[in-house]
């Protein structure tokens, strides 16, 4: 474990797709330590599956951090003394450690066949023996060599795997220790030169200076074989990086996350309008407590109290309603403009305004009127839409509610009630409207007030009644109040 070196931490995701939940907590508690402590922050990209992994979703992992406030300090973009910062740039690296382990008896040349390691695998499950590499290659004759090389086979460089056990001090979970029986030998790089993950994520840790590693449970079982490959490269217990491996994330189901029940990427839920502190702010709870019940974290002060002592060893759970409470919070703290900018793209993208003077005006004067209403930024276009639309139309599930008896003879009520509002005003509009069809007609608001929601809005979903009609327009507000009569 790392004593008295400064601290640097990595968040190194092979990118084969878009950003997920547990990428990010994973990245947001690399960060979050490395603030906390003063140390750096490191973002490496594995790149060496080049058929999974495209320029496309590299380009869109660094947009996810940017967006989401999580600076780092070495990478791409930044550089870094430790770099490049791109697996596929440091082959010949991977390739020079590789034939040490060879030279060192640390590693040697392993013949098999796929087809041939299969066919052993199913022999030891049918021996009810724990499948794995059981060292055919590791003592070859020269012979033996000459006949495998004369058929045309590339040989992985497989690593050797000593006798005993490897046991590390997991900073979440306590003392660790794997039965090497469990862990056989295991390959460092393919037939064709290319590196496999144990090898270069090893290599790069070493050589970029790396402390602690924090990453998914799910790597646990990898650390011994990263051990190992630290000793080949001459590492004592005390320089190697300190693991602590975070908690699994679940599902409500109890299920491991899946986009049935949350594990969605980070950029369905950017397209869906959640803010990026409040996804912070959510994933920060999911494993780790800042020390008191409070639930409402900014960057940072998730930065300020985040420490591996407080990450839970047992797994979290995601719950979708929790973080869309969050992002409500949030988005209802935003200051004016600020939500204004924020609203503005999903109501370009959606069609609702094309961007002029006039209607930002417009969705700014709305806007506190459905603060306190929405819980993402998504929901704005259906809630401002009618304000904007050339051709107004009453939403097709909506329709029967303002076409039955009751409500025609609301709305031909309401529509001579209107007709002597002098001030269009949105309180002058609530009173005529209170007086004829609460107080004249008995009715109950939601029965007096849903017909006449429908008719000038299009929808059941809306802002205020009132301050909507008085956004509206009397003209206009009349009108639609007019074609919703028969």
């Amino acid at each position: 474990m790392p004593t008295n070196r400064p601290v640097r931490v990595r968040f190194a995701p092979s990118p084969t797709g878009d950003l997920h939940v547990g990428n990010i907590r994973t990245a947001l508690f690399d960060w979050a330590y490395a603030r906390h402590t003063g140390g750096t922050f490191i973002f490496r990209i594995e790149d060496t599956d080049t058929d999974r992994v495209t320029d496309e979703y590299i380009a869109a992992a660094l947009d996810t951090l940017r967006w989401l406030g999580l600076n780092w300090d070495e990478g791409p973009e930044v550089g870094g003394e430790y770099g490049p910062y791109l697996q596929s740039q440091r082959l010949d690296i991977y390739a020079e450690y590789a034939a040490k382990f060879l030279a060192q008896g640390d590693a040697y040349y392993c013949y098999c066949s796929a087809e041939e390691l299969e066919a052993r695998r199913e022999a030891q499950r049918a021996a009810n023996v724990a499948p794995g590499y059981d060292g055919k290659c590791r003592s070859l004759s020269a012979e033996e060599v000459s006949a495998f090389v004369a058929l045309g086979r590339k040989p992985v460089v497989r690593m050797r795997m000593p006798d005993g056990e490897t046991t590390f001090t997991d900073l979440i979970r306590g003392e660790v220790t794997f039965d090497h029986n469990f862990v056989p030998d295991f390959v460092l790089a393919r037939g064709d030169g290319s590196p496999l993950y144990t090898l270069a994520v090893a290599v790069d840790d070493v050589l970029m200076k790396v402390t602690h590693v924090l990453r998914g449970e799910d790597l646990l079982s990898s650390t011994p074989r990263q051990i190992r490959v630290y000793q080949a490269m001459g590492l004592t217990p005390e320089e190697y990086p300190a693991f602590a491996h975070l908690p699994f994330v679940m599902g409500q189901d109890n299920a491991k996350l899946s986009k049935r029940n949350g594990e969605v990427s980070i950029a369905w839920y950017r397209d869906a309008g959640y803010l990026p502190e409040a996804i912070c702010n959510y994933l920060a709870l999911l494993g780790w407590s800042p020390g008191d019940d409070r639930e409402d974290v900014s960057r940072e002060e998730i930065a300020e109290l985040f420490t591996v002592e407080r990450v839970h060893s047992s797994p979290a759970r995601f719950d979708m309603k929790k973080l869309e409470a969050i992002n409500g919070d949030k988005i209802r703290a935003l200051e004016l403009d600020d939500l204004l900018a924020r609203v503005t793209p999903f109501l370009h993208r959606d069609g609702v305004i094309e961007g002029t003077a006039a209607e930002l005006a417009v969705v700014k004067l709305t806007l506190p009127l459905i603060q306190e209403r929405i819980a993402t930024l998504a929901e704005v276009s259906a809630m401002v839409k009618f304000l904007f639309v050339k051709e107004f139309a009453i939403e097709a599930d909506s329709l029967p509610k303002v076409s039955d008896e009751q409500s025609q003879s609301v709305l031909q009520v309401a529509l001579s009630t209107l007709e002597s509002v002098a001030d269009w005003k949105h309180a002058d509009i609530e009173a005529a409207l209170r007086t004829a069809l609460i107080d004249g007609l008995a009715l109950k608001p939601r029965i007096a007030f849903g017909a006449i929601r429908i008719a000038v809005t299009g929808s059941h979903i809306s802002p205020p009644l009132f301050e909507s009609m008085e956004l509206l327009g009397r003209e206009r507000s009349m009108a639609r109040i007019a074609g919703a009569v028969k």
